[in-house]
């Protein structure tokens, strides 16, 4: 008997109600749906088993031989959607740690032990292990989510989130109760959002967790950010920013005095960039105090103050407060209002060197940005250095990358040439099936010269102050963008998504 073979694919299940997928899976028989068609996948080694289970359903399915991975993968999937009703009884209760996720949908299964209590040895492993498994596989957030019936884990992993497991809706309440536990929260309340902080100390490193509790329509869900402790914070050498971008910030950071931004949206790294400037000056003879929300980096190095408004101390009541300190550096986690504006730019102008952040698109909106916040113009002009704004882009996976060409009018609108091949996503095994393997910090640095000083005296806004550096040379996120694609390190669409059409 010949059948039609397929290798290494990532297959998605197919769930029929009127198939008993439970017995199906005992005789290693599954089903998929491939090019919008209706399939049985089987493996060579548990073919003959298959085949007879098969012989007994009236299904005119056509056959595909998948090699081991695949078929295990797409076992996997079956095994996360089929319910643990039927819990059967476990010995183990040991805490130690599950490494793969296919053994954890096994215990959860297995174990009736998970139904007890957010305190039961069952549970704790199970919280332990997810948050191994994030670790793994370098994920930024954890996201549990509760829908109607079921409950979903997603990991973040290089700007993106994926699927990780599927757990019953009952377990789900467990998990989040052990969560609020360990970040001492309150279990009974479910109706408030709740923000709390843990450490977990997993194979022998110790791990700051920042957690967020939300009610939704259908039960909570908990988002955990993983933070970074100080032996983490990458050097500005490291961040993979171009060569110039890099020097020109060296030039920036050994004035004595004035203020460095850095921009960009939510997640863009902000913050690992205004730490790596501040290890990079960083010495003994320095006092450097930070003011933040929350602390993402733990540095041993530099005094850290944690915002907390419930007791009134916002950005701007700590930089009060830091400016008696005696402070040679100060970072100010982010300038969001105008009286923090006010003060951080009055203490850049008073012989201090001030690093902080804004939310602007691109680096020289940042001017009317300050603007809107009634600062005068005037004191932007003597105490703004330079404005760095950045961006992180997936990079393409080296292993399964695939030439692809753009349409003429997409060539022609972005501006480069239509008869090269650029590359595309794919996804293979050693990209998790994204297509994009690691993240690349890109970024235009808006330096405040004698020229840029003169046109804001003669009152040009933020976009003819933009035209005008263009000319002088300098490189904006969509030229980085362009570069890297051409280069081929991303994918048109990646750039798209980053800003290529931002200018």
């Amino acid at each position: 008997m010949h059948f039609a073979r397929l290798e290494d694919v990532n297959l998605e299940p197919l769930w029929e109600e009127e198939i008993n997928h439970k017995v199906a899976l005992k005789h290693m028989l599954l089903f998929s749906l491939y090019r919008e068609e209706k399939i049985c996948v089987v493996e060579e080694s548990t073919l003959a088993e298959a085949l007879n289970y098969l012989s007994q359903l009236s299904l005119a399915y056509p056959i595909y031989l998948v090699d081991l991975q695949s078929f295990e993968r797409l076992k996997n999937k079956f095994l996360e959607i089929q319910t643990g009703s039927d819990f059967e009884e476990m010995s183990t209760t040991s805490d130690e740690l599950i490494e793969v996720e296919s053994d954890l949908l096994e215990f959860i299964r297995n174990s009736q032990d998970l139904l007890s209590s957010e305190e039961s040895a069952p549970i704790i492993k199970l919280v332990n292990s997810l948050f191994f498994q994030a670790i793994k596989k370098g994920a930024s957030d954890i996201h549990i989510e509760s829908a109607e019936h079921k409950g979903e884990v997603r990991l973040r992993m290089d700007g993106a989130l994926k699927k990780h497991i599927d757990l019953e809706k009952s377990i789900v309440t467990l998990v989040i109760n052990r969560i609020k536990v360990i970040s001492s929260l309150d279990i009974s309340e479910k109706r408030i959002p709740q923000d709390g902080r843990t450490q977990i100390s997993i194979s022998g490193k110790t791990l700051d967790v920042r957690v967020s509790v939300l009610p939704t329509y259908h039960g909570e869900r908990v988002v955990m950010r993983i933070l970074a402790q100080g032996d983490h914070i990458p050097t500005l050498a490291s961040l993979g920013f171009q060569e110039d971008i890099t020097q020109n910030l060296h030039k920036l950071l050994n004035h004595a005095h004035g203020m460095i931004l850095v921009t960009g949206p939510t997640g863009s790294g902000k913050s690992t960039t205004l730490h790596a400037c501040l290890q990079h000056i960083a010495t003994p003879d320095k006092n450097i105090i930070t003011v933040e929300d929350p602390i993402e980096y733990n540095a041993e190095n530099i005094s850290q103050i944690q915002v907390n408004s419930k007791v009134g101390l916002t950005f701007a009541a700590g930089l009060r407060s830091i400016l008696r300190q005696d402070p040679d550096i100060i970072m100010v986690g982010e300038i969001r209002d105008s009286e923090t504006a006010e003060i951080a730019l009055r203490s850049a102008l008073t012989g201090h060197i001030l690093l902080s952040t804004l939310h602007t698109n691109d680096a020289t909106s940042s001017l009317s940005r300050l603007m809107d916040m009634g600062i005068e113009n005037f004191l932007i002009s003597s105490t703004l250095l330079g404005v760095l704004a950045q961006r992180l882009t997936r990079k393409l996976c080296s292993e399964c990358k695939e030439p692809v060409f753009l349409s003429a009018s997409v060539a022609e609108e972005i501006g480069v040439a239509r008869e090269k091949s650029y590359f595309g996503a794919v996804g293979c095994k050693a990209c998790d099936f994204t297509g994009y393997h690691g993240r690349q910090a890109i970024g235009e640095l808006f330096v405040i010269d004698d020229a840029v000083k003169g046109m804001m005296k003669e009152g040009y806004n933020d976009h003819q102050i933009r035209e005008a550096m263009k000319k002088e040379g300098m490189k904006t996120i969509a030229h980085r963008l362009k570069e890297m694609l051409i280069a081929g390190e991303t994918s048109y669409e990646e750039a798209i998504r980053v800003g290529l059409m931002d200018g």
